[in-house]
């Protein structure tokens, strides 16, 4: 189960407005790479919709059935807004439906890409 935590307003390719649901998958543990320390944290993805703000807003709270899961995309680079400092990624998070597999949602990002 992933919970939605907030929305944000964005911006398409035409100009045109739309939200986008973060939602945030259960916690789990992790090791730091620099410290070798275990961590707890939440992977956070983002989910565009077609619902006005008023309903984003409402919708703070619902669970939905899946997961957030890391998928890897063509690199892009990323700033740290403390720091200043830039990196390059080459995967980002995805919310995965409940009986959908990370494989089916890299094929349908590739397919989508394609036709536009």
């Amino acid at each position: 189960m992933v919970i939605i935590k907030d929305y944000v307003q964005r911006e398409n390719s035409l100009g045109e407005t739309f939200y986008a649901l973060l939602v945030q998958g259960g916690i789990e543990v992790v090791k730091s790479k620099e410290s070798g320390r275990n961590y707890i944290t939440a992977k956070t993805a983002s989910v565009p919709s077609t619902f006005p703000e008023e309903i984003c807003k409402s919708l703070i709270g619902q669970e939905l059935p899946g997961s957030v899961k890391k998928v890897e995309c063509e690199p892009y680079e990323i700033t740290d807004q403390e720091t200043g400092e830039v990196r390059q990624l080459n995967f980002r998070y995805e919310y995965i439906q409940e009986g959908e597999t990370v494989d089916e949602v890299i094929h349908e990002d590739q397919v989508q890409s394609m036709s536009n």
